[in-house]
């Protein structure tokens, strides 16, 4: 049977307020958040932005989403985890610190802001799933605590997975550091030597110092490299990348698997939101402001984040007449996820889509 997956168009430059209006009738008809009961607590997996960048779903939205949970007697928390990778997302004070200074306050949302502090023991979980590359999930206990899940998608193009949306916001997004470090494991970038001009742009950007210049070559220590890809984002020459059909092939697989994790324990208590909007080549960790890649297409809404992230795809590839993600990172194949989550059994490839008029 096909997943329904619900969508209201929003237009580029159109207002907050506008948005916002939509948003709620989007939530009213799609009914993606009736499986929510009184007295429940839902963690509202969010992305509260990289410093610099304006790619996140905007405080505003969340609020609407925020205030149709509460107003089913449960208490919303917007939630995110820390990075591996250096800046302001990689400790919770920080991560809190930002967040408030993007619009993200109890006072803005109408709910509590939290980023549990995964140093700490008590706020990771290990969830035994036996997959073929992961067999214990490392999580961020508030995620597998929580009642439900409601699921915040910015759904844009990925330097490691082709794209990301809400699949890749469980996966990775759930996981605590060292989940996010086990996703990462096998992404060893290599040097190609005939294009690095040892400009020092890796060896300056690289979070564990993995990176030195050698011979006015980049050198990475593999032993050291934790995977972050952030030496492939900054490196103006394209010098630098993963063999795909090795680590960049196995990252995706691995992220599923961490999905299904998260998902473990809550059939019947997930939602999903993808904001298809400011659709940019990058993901909203890498912190600058991209420019718009495809035209803005809505938000969806689904139960099922395999059809909403296919659905997504697709729309945003139809608007721009190619496949945009392709175009952009032709060595991934970001479909590798979604065959994987289907094969899972996390949700259908096959979807009805109903547009809001």
């Amino acid at each position: 049977m096909k997943s329904k997956v619900y969508l209201i168009r929003i237009s580029e430059g159109e207002g907050i307020p506008s948005v916002s209006a939509k948003l709620k009738r989007l939530l009213d008809e799609s009914r993606v958040l009736d499986f929510i009961q009184p007295g429940s607590k839902v963690a509202v997996k969010m992305h509260f932005g990289e410093e610099g960048k304006t790619g996140f779903v905007k405080p505003e939205y969340l609020r609407v989403i925020c205030e149709k949970i509460s107003a089913k007697g449960a208490k919303a928390f917007a939630a995110d985890t820390n990075t591996l990778y250096k800046g302001r997302r990689t400790n919770s004070a920080d991560h809190l610190a930002l967040a408030a200074e993007h619009g993200f306050t109890k006072q803005a949302i109408a709910a509590e802001v939290i980023v549990p502090d995964d140093t700490q023991k008590e706020n990771t979980v290990q969830v035994q799933i036996d997959r073929k590359f992961v067999k214990t999930a490392k999580l961020v206990r508030f995620f597998t605590d929580a009642d439900a899940i409601v699921d915040v998608s910015h759904f844009k193009g990925h330097i490691m997975t082709g794209f990301g949306g809400a699949l890749k916001n469980l996966g990775m997004g759930c996981a605590a550091r060292v989940g996010k470090l086990q996703q990462h494991a096998e992404v060893s970038p290599v040097v190609y030597l005939d294009r690095c001009t040892g400009c020092g742009e890796c060896e300056r950007a690289c979070p564990v110092k993995a990176i030195t210049i050698e011979n006015e070559k980049s050198v990475i220590n593999g032993s050291v490299c934790i995977g972050c890809a952030t030496c492939i984002a900054v490196c103006p020459f394209a010098a630098i990348d993963v063999p795909w059909g090795t680590g960049a092939s196995t990252i995706q697989q691995k992220m599923i698997e961490y999905a299904s994790a998260v998902m473990k324990n809550k059939k019947g208590k997930l939602g999903f939101l993808n904001f298809a909007i400011k659709i940019t080549k990058e993901c909203d960790c890498l912190a600058k402001d991209d420019p718009r890649v495809a035209p803005d297409i809505g938000i969806l809404a689904s139960a099922d984040p395999v059809s909403i992230d296919k659905a997504s795809f697709d729309l945003v590839n139809a608007a721009c007449g190619r496949d945009i993600f392709k175009e952009l990172h032709p060595e991934r194949d970001g479909t590798l996820q979604l065959k994987y989550a289907e094969d899972l059994g996390l949700g259908n490839l096959d979807y009805e889509l109903i547009e809001l008029k």
